[in-house]
């Protein structure tokens, strides 16, 4: 071996035979069944007639098993998140895999989870997730309204009774989709326990809800989390999954809120806290239109009237329609309010900001104004009189400031000795101080100064701060003032930045100087501190954020990063301290000058007269610059600057300002806060077509309407010149080309794209022209194989279109009005009178859900229900205790008679539920359509051991026609027997009962059947009766009547929600009777006749029978009675008399005695030997005979041989032939 390795010979492909053939063929895309069924016909005919009808019966029973009842698709272009709620026993992992999954769609961590959580999974579906915890009225609220349900599995546990329970709920309720998930699977360290485990659990699981049921494994978690392949699969199966409309939820509007406000007056909650409130509720409306100040019923609360519906702009809206596989990250949508998760919302209450900022490390992502002017607004610790009391004017620059006291002074309105309030921070309390003369008064204003120089931090003394704040801005706006004439002096010498800096750099200047003088309101001043912090914060740390304009931009382009989070939160920081800086130290110079006083506004009053009005002139837009861009600004490099007259009266400049900014581009009034930033290039993009060079709609464009006046009026002829005018055509002589090229250079780009635009118009009507063709030959020639399943689905999808197509085109607000707020909006419902407790014992942890209510659900009366005891619940259930019964929306407790239907028609009231068949039940509750299942409880209060669910049923009647009837049974005595008539008392009390009862059937206890004829004047009561037999005066007679029993009118919903939180799992009750006694300590004393008692039965002495001597004679001689006589006592003569023997004879009778027992004896002894000697000879001949027997036996044996020796030689000989005689 030299070191090469051997060289494989490689594979040749065929290029000729069948299965080259074959491989051509497939390249090419022609099938080869075909050939192959015409080559060899009989190979692919039919071989068994049997055989094939039953695959046929077979593919056909699959197909029709996955037909369900074509419905109406109502589901809106828009539909809302789907609802998935994460099912399971504590501490099984829900809110780890909600926050998984979240983080899988949305790249975001979630910390706690409260109430519904709503993503952006896709480009058309959005969800909805909500834990369901262990309460079971968490668990029957979340089963109505769910669109998917993942139940979770404790592997190392096995299943638990909440698990079953909420499959039980689920199929009463309209069974939603059910995933499993298996948990805690890592516990398991050998394989083989826990792939049987795996499959224990599969099986059962698919027992409960359906075979072929999805169960997910999660084998195990990585730092706190389930493993990202596993999450992001489970993820996968969400997105893309099916969901079957439920009857319920489609046919009643319902919103699963995730946002509560409280609208009720403060003033009246004050004085009232616990007056009604008054509450806005808002989510996504699911089910059904709903219709405005309809009714609602709210699980946990109860019936409520809807004051008032509007719909809000989707907070959480799916991206737009692009051709594109995955979401961007701006659209990788989170919306959780009650998670503290979503934003800025704006709704017709107010405008709700989330801050990180409000705590104590965490700052906004940008340096927006929005954000800053809030947070000055939740940063302000005074109120508007305490600033206006604190705040100093100068009137000129230099000049020393005036306060309040100071005027009230020169009025002479204040007189006496004056009070000031002050926080002492020892004490803790607000003291008042005392205002002296104006001497003194000038003292205190010099150490007040002297202790703002020195710049006390105390967060307490609220006073002196919003004092300092003052003199800060006063200082700071000079400054600022000062700086900006200073850098417009200095701008034209100075060498020009980049463009991009240059542009900033004005920006930050144009910022800079609109800080109002005098502010009309306190907004506009912290608006005024807001932008001076802002344009600090830009020149110190540089961040790029520090125009209005781009902080704009940067709005609209949100950035998820949280590199660039951390930067800004750093320059925030920065900035602030850099504004604390300033203000600090600019405060020392403005009481230098101010000791100057001297009147500087006097200087160059005409120069600055001139800039003014060249300003004014600059600030009437230019519509062909802001349409274009192309047109280049006069005076681009002068510096606009601010400019004070005097230090009194400031150049105003209107269209710095956003309002005159927003406001100039058009008569039209826009949005106050939408103000445009007309540099971008996508803002002229966006109003570019509204002219008449624009590309318009496809129908209303200018070009395309030229190019079809071209082609409609193309070659036409002058009829008084006899000229022919030819149209333009598409091919043009070239010199025509030459000529026109410099006028169409121009126009060129945007004719192209016309040209292509219309191709794109004339190939979709060629496409739809081909498929009107094609469905016309569908129509004509394919009868034969639609079924009636697929006529019902092509029925149930035109009337869809329909739908859809109605109110296609007509906006919303019009189209609410007529349809009702549709499934899919947003919606924010107002409910007035909603209980306090609703408010003030608010947890987001448990689900509100408004469940619409159809016009006749509002009204209680009696209802005829199907029920059955479910079979694992372990007691059976008592008539007349009450049971909480989960029923449409609706959780209440009520008092239920059970009754069954003889076979007469009669409902017989039972004490107890059959054990295991269906009863009928009544009770007093919601009208609620028929066909809807129900489910009831005995209680919700904590868990029990046993399972919890007592019975399921469905709604049979709405109306008070069936009578439940008891069986009553009267009793009463003979008191006077004829032959077969008798009167009767003790049965009823006054004539008029009797003669109620005429007629009546009765019977007596050993069967005797009689009938109630008429009743006795005396005593009262008693009535006169026949029987088919004579009765005995022992006999009791009853009659057996059914008394017709009411239903109780008791309706108590579950008021769950109003419970404190953390005893919302506590609701009790009506209690049942047991229950009392039981809480009381009663014990019932028996009744006596009702103990068990020994059954003492005396001997029963019969007459004897008594023959008629006529009937003796007729008798056989066998059955006639013999005479008899008793024996009497024996004659006396017949009597034997007593012998008395003598002393010798008794000697001797003794010995004799004694004599015989002896020989008795001796003959017993005798026999008993011979016995046992018999019993030996009988063994020794048995052994005998035996041994003769096996002789006899062998002696057979060797007869037998020989025999059969001689018999094969005779038969030897016969075979070889007989001797030959000689």
């Amino acid at each position: 071996m030299d070191g090469k390795v051997k060289e494989q010979k490689r594979h040749q492909q065929k290029h000729s035979g069948p299965k080259a053939e074959k491989k051509k063929l497939k390249k090419q895309g022609g099938s080869t069944e075909e050939d192959e069924r015409k080559r060899n016909p009989k190979a692919f005919a039919v071989q068994s007639a049997v055989r094939m009808a039953k695959t046929f019966h077979r593919a056909q029973d699959i197909k029709t098993k996955k037909h369900h009842i074509p419905l109406v698709d109502r589901t809106p272009l828009e539909p809302p998140p789907v609802v998935i709620v994460v099912v399971g026993p504590p501490k099984v992992g829900k809110s780890t895999l909600i926050r998984c999954l979240i983080k899988n769609f949305t790249r975001q961590k979630l910390g706690d989870i409260c109430g519904p959580v709503t993503i952006v999974s896709g480009k058309k579906r959005r969800l909805t997730f909500m834990e369901c915890n262990n309460d079971i009225n968490t668990m029957i609220d979340l089963a109505k309204v769910a669109d998917l349900v993942l139940m979770l599995i404790d592997a190392s546990f096995g299943f638990e009774m909440e698990t079953f329970e909420f499959l039980n709920i689920c199929q009463v309720h309209g069974f939603p989709r059910i995933m499993g998930v298996l948990t805690h699977l890592d516990s398991f360290k050998n394989n083989k326990t826990l792939r049987k485990t795996k499959k224990n659990l599969k099986h059962r699981f698919w027992t409960e809800v359906y075979q072929g049921a999805k169960l997910f494994y999660l084998s195990g978690m990585v730092y706190g989390e389930y493993q990202t392949q596993e999450v992001k699969n489970l993820g996968r199966f969400i997105s893309v999954m099916k969901f079957r409309p439920l009857v319920w939820q489609t046919s009643h509007p319902y919103v699963l809120a995730d946002r509560m406000e409280d609208l009720t007056d403060p003033e009246r909650v004050r004085t009232d806290p616990k007056c009604d409130r008054t509450v806005s509720l808002y989510g996504y409306l699911r089910g059904t239109y709903l219709k405005n100040k309809g009714q609602v019923h709210i699980p946990g609360v109860g019936d409520f009237q809807v004051s008032d519906v509007n719909f809000l702009p989707d907070p959480c809206a799916l991206p737009d329609a692009q051709k594109k596989r995955a979401l961007n990250e701006k659209e990788r949508l989170l919306y959780a309010p009650m998670a503290g998760v979503g934003g800025v919302v704006y709704d017709k209450d107010a405008v709700y900001i989330d801050l990180p900022a409000n705590h104590v490390n965490q700052q906004q992502e940008e340096v927006r104004p929005t954000t800053e002017l809030v947070q000055s607004l939740i940063d302000t610790h005074a109120t508007l009189d305490a600033k206006m009391a604190a705040s100093k004017v100068s009137l000129f620059s230099g000049s020393a400031t005036l306060d309040p006291t100071d005027i009230d002074e020169q009025s002479g309105e204040k007189e006496g000795l004056q009070e000031e309030h002050v926080w002492d921070p020892n004490t803790q309390r607000k003291r008042r101080k005392v205002v002296f003369t104006e001497e003194e008064e000038e003292d205190n204003d010099d150490s007040s100064s002297d202790d703002e120089d020195g710049g006390s931090e105390d967060s307490d003394q609220e006073e002196q701060e919003e004092d300092e704040d003052e003199d800060n801005l006063s200082a700071f706006l000079k400054e600022a003032r000062a700086k900006s004439v200073k850098t417009a002096m200095d701008g034209a010498d100075s060498s020009t930045p980049p463009a991009k800096k240059k542009k900033k750099v004005e920006e930050r200047k144009e910022e800079g100087v609109e800080v109002p003088a005098f502010a009309d309101s306190e907004d506009e001043l912290e608006m005024s501190e807001e932008e001076e912090e802002e344009e600090e914060a830009g020149r110190a740390g540089d961040s790029g954020h520090c125009s209005e304009e781009e902080s704009d931009d940067d709005e609209e382009e949100e950035d998820d990063d949280e590199e660039d989070e951390d930067e800004s939160e750093e320059e925030e920081d920065a900035a602030d301290a850099t504004v604390k800086k300033q203000t600090a130290s600019e405060s020392e110079e403005e009481e230098e000058e101010e000791e100057q006083g001297a009147l500087r506004w006097k200087e160059g009053l005409q120069q600055k007269a001139s800039e003014a009005f060249l300003r004014q002139q600059e600030a009437a837009p230019n519509l062909r610059k802001l349409v274009y861009g192309s047109v280049v600004e006069a005076n681009d490099s002068e510096e606009e600057e601010e400019e004070e007259l005097g230090g009194l009266f400031r150049v105003s400049r209107p269209q710095n300002s956003k309002k005159v900014q927003a406001n100039s581009v058009d008569c039209s009034r826009f949005k106050p806060d939408t103000s445009r930033n007309w540099d971008l290039e996508e803002m002229l993009d966006s109003i570019r077509d509204c002219f008449v060079t624009g590309k318009w709609e496809e129908g209303q464009d200018a070009a395309t309407l030229l190019k079809e006046d071209e082609e409609l009026y193309g070659d036409f002829e002058d009829l008084e010149t006899g000229e022919v005018h030819k149209g333009k055509t598409g091919q043009q002589d070239p010199a025509e080309n030459s000529e026109n090229d410099d006028d169409d250079d121009d126009d060129e780009a945007e004719e192209s794209q016309v040209k292509v635009d219309d191709d794109e118009v004339q190939k979709n009507k060629r496409l739809e022209k081909k498929r009107r063709l094609k469905e016309r030959f569908d129509a004509e020639y394919d009868d034969g194989d639609a079924t009636y399943f697929d006529d019902l689905k092509e029925e149930m999808q035109k009337q869809a279109e329909l739908n859809r197509a109605e109110f296609e085109d007509v906006d919303d607000e019009t189209r609410v009005q007529y349809e009702g707020f549709r499934p899919g909006m947003y919606v924010r419902i107002e409910i007035s009178s909603l209980p306090c407790e609703f408010v003030t014992n608010f947890d987001p942890h448990y689900p509100i859900i408004l469940g619409g209510l159809s016009s006749g659900e509002g009204n209680v009366g009696y209802l005829q229900m199907r029920l059955k005891k479910h079979r694992w619940h372990s007691r059976i259930l008592k008539t007349r205790d009450p049971l909480i019964l989960s029923l449409g929306w609706r959780r209440f407790q009520t008092i239920p008679l059970y009754h069954i239907e003889d076979h007469n028609g009669r409902h017989r009231l039972l004490k107890y539920t059959p054990q295991h068949m269906h009863c009928g039940a009544s009770i007093w509750g919601p009208v609620t359509p028929q066909g809807t299942g129900f489910l009831a409880v005995q209680s919700v209060a904590g868990t029990n051991a046993n399972f919890r669910i007592a019975a399921t049923g469905v709604i049979l009647d709405l109306d008070k026609s069936v009578t439940i009837v008891k069986k009553l049974k009267l009793i009463g005595y003979p008191y006077k027997i004829f032959k077969n008539t008798c009167f009767v008392k003790g049965m009823f009390n006054t004539v008029l009962e009797v003669a109620k009862f005429e007629g009546a059937a009765v019977r007596t206890v050993s069967g005797v059947r009689g009938q109630i004829k008429k009743a006795l004047s005396t005593p009262p009561g008693a009535y006169r009766a026949t029987f088919e037999d004579r009765l005995l005066m022992s006999d009791i007679v009853f009659l057996r009547s059914w008394y017709p029993v009411t239903v109780p009118q008791l309706y108590n919903p579950v008021t769950s929600l109003l419970l404190p939180v953390g005893q919302k799992d506590s609701w009790a009750g009506m209690r049942t009777l047991g229950q009392l006694k039981h809480d009381l300590g009663i014990r019932n004393k028996p009744n006596a006749d009702s103990l068990y008692k020994p059954v003492v039965r005396g001997q029963r002495r019969f007459n004897r029978l008594h023959i008629p001597k006529e009937l003796q004679k007729s008798l056989p001689f066998k059955s006639k009675p013999k005479q008899q006589q008793a024996k009497g006592k024996t004659p006396r003569d017949l009597q034997r008399p007593s012998v008395i023997r003598e002393p010798h004879e008794r000697k001797v009778a003794a010995l004799l005695h004694a004599l015989s027992t002896v020989h008795n004896h001796k003959r017993k002894k005798a026999h008993m030997v011979q016995h046992s000697k018999h019993k030996e000879f009988l063994q020794q001949k048995e052994k005998q005979e035996e041994a003769k027997l096996k002789r006899q036996k062998e002696a057979r044996k060797k007869l037998y041989r020989v025999m059969g020796q001689m018999d094969q030689k005779k038969q030897r000989s016969s075979l070889k032939g007989a001797p030959q005689d000689d």
